[in-house]
């Protein structure tokens, strides 16, 4: 199965994190799109590990029921590999060679740029266009990644009810959901855009030019640092701190001494990961950020990031301009939308 499959029936697009199962199903009439079927499903704590499944069956069975709440009839699912999880190369190729002549070249070279045994690996490729200044050659992503990685993938996919058509690259899913708010951004023509993930566990920053990633870097840093945080001062239990957290109760010391810190620490990480990226390369500015991820619903915090880093900042929604089917509540929507990104860009994959 490669990483990039074609395919005609619907997709639904399944993310998994390290605490929460992200599915999305979207139709398409003309140009417009609609969410069709969406849930979120919380994963037992440790079922998945900084990305990596630990739990097959645990990850299976909370698919299974995100399914059932979202009310898809779907059979088939996309869903992504991590970065780290996955090695990528632009190769260049002689552009007359075709489909199958290509694959078995890429075959034979990418022993030279994959550090496992090619037996172990699933390897796939894209062939992006034309090397700048030489016509006659093309230029190839190839995208490797463990066999284990994309099996274990497809085996929770399994457990759940779901045939794994697509197993995508988190990097290229974001890339597919970005193209659907870069219209809305106020930037140059060929600006920079820092695309930052603040997930539960992990933030991951891409740096996307022209809609391209040109750049990621992940950290440990994420909400459930604002989750234990939670647990500790008020004695909550880690499944009632998750809830207060997002549907309030909290004592009124809560904005203040805990969810204010945070947010503070949050757009800290963010300036960090920026520094490396500057360090790293020839930019010394981006022209946006944009903020993903479930921590991104914090109320305020894209004013707080934008204050303290000086660069103009919004909340993702990559859904902002779809319509809705009868079986989702857009409020419940509206609250999800930034945190369902790579769910996004894998749903989008029905369309390729």
């Amino acid at each position: 199965m490669g990483l990039f499959a074609k395919n005609q029936s619907p997709l639904v697009g399944v993310d998994i994190s390290s605490t929460a199962v992200k599915l999305l199903q979207l139709s398409r009439a003309g140009d417009r799109y609609r969410v069709e079927h969406y849930a979120v499903e919380p994963l037992p704590p440790n079922a998945v590990a900084e990305k990596n499944i630990v739990e097959i069956e645990a990850v299976g069975e909370a698919i299974k029921r995100a399914l059932n709440r979202s009310g898809s009839k779907a059979k088939h699912a996309a869903a992504a590999v991590a970065g780290s999880a996955v090695i990528t190369k632009v190769i260049p190729m002689p552009a007359e060679l075709d489909e199958d002549d290509m694959e078995s070249q890429i075959e034979l070279e990418a022993v030279n740029y994959i550090p496992y045994p090619i037996e172990e690996v699933n390897l796939d490729f894209e062939v992006l266009g034309p090397m700048p200044g030489n016509p006659e050659m093309v230029q190839v992503l190839l995208a490797a990644s463990r066999s284990e990685n994309v099996e274990m993938r497809a085996s929770a996919l399994e457990v759940g009810g779901l045939t794994a058509r697509v197993i995508d690259v988190e990097a290229f899913a974001i890339e597919n959901a970005y193209a659907l708010i870069a219209g809305t951004l106020n930037i140059p023509h060929d600006g920079i855009v820092a695309l930052v993930d603040v997930g539960a566990t992990m933030t991951t920053l891409s740096i996307l030019r022209n809609g391209r990633n040109i750049y990621s870097r992940e950290q440990v840093f994420g909400g459930k640092q604002l989750t234990d945080e939670v647990m500790r001062r008020y004695g909550l239990s880690y499944e009632e701190a998750g809830l207060a957290k997002r549907q309030g109760g909290l004592p009124e010391s809560y904005e203040i001494e805990v969810l204010e810190p945070f947010k503070e620490a949050m757009a800290q990480q963010i300036g960090r990961l920026l520094q490396f990226f500057y360090a790293g390369s020839e930019y010394n500015r981006v022209d946006q950020i944009v903020l993903a991820g479930g921590c991104a619903s914090i109320v305020g915090i894209a004013a707080m990031v934008e204050e303290q880093l000086g660069v103009q900042t919004m909340v993702a929604n990559p859904l902002a301009q779809m319509t809705l089917g009868p079986r989702v509540q857009a409020h419940a929507l509206a609250q999800d939308a930034p945190a369902l990104m790579i769910a996004c860009g894998l749903a989008l994959r029905s369309f390729d």
